[in-house]
């Protein structure tokens, strides 16, 4: 079993930055993609970013496409998603998730994902 815990979120003023990090126990973490999703207004949890096993290819959300880079660092089980120019409408409950199955990182779809955190808020004022 996988295990994730979320840190790096808080409270943060439009414009500025945050960067939220992502702990994976186990020794597989490097077999798995990994994605950052976030609750929306409907408290839904949508796809924000994505990367593949290797690191090598990342997904993103077109609402944050250039201010958002995730990666990810297998040597100690951590993904990280940096966050700049934040505006008011990030604020969210950012979770991070595993897919043990699908290596690419480019699935959206937070049902076919297998393990989770708990969850870091981030709230950005305007």
């Amino acid at each position: 079993q996988v295990q994730l815990v979320e840190s790096g979120g808080g409270l943060v003023q439009a414009g500025g930055s945050l960067r939220l990090s992502c702990v994976a126990s186990g020794r597989t973490f490097s077999r798995y993609a990994m994605g950052w999703f976030r609750t929306d207004p409907g408290n839904e949890r949508e796809f924000v970013a994505g990367v593949s096993w290797s690191g090598s290819s990342t997904y993103y959300a077109d609402s944050v496409k250039g201010r958002f880079t995730i990666s990810r660092d297998n040597a100690n089980n951590t993904v990280f998603l940096q966050m700049n120019s934040l505006l008011p409408e990030d604020t969210a409950v950012y979770y991070c998730a595993a897919d043990s199955i699908r290596p690419w990182g480019s699935n959206r779809n937070p049902y076919e994902y297998d393990y989770w955190g708990q969850g870091t808020q981030v709230t950005v004022s305007s």
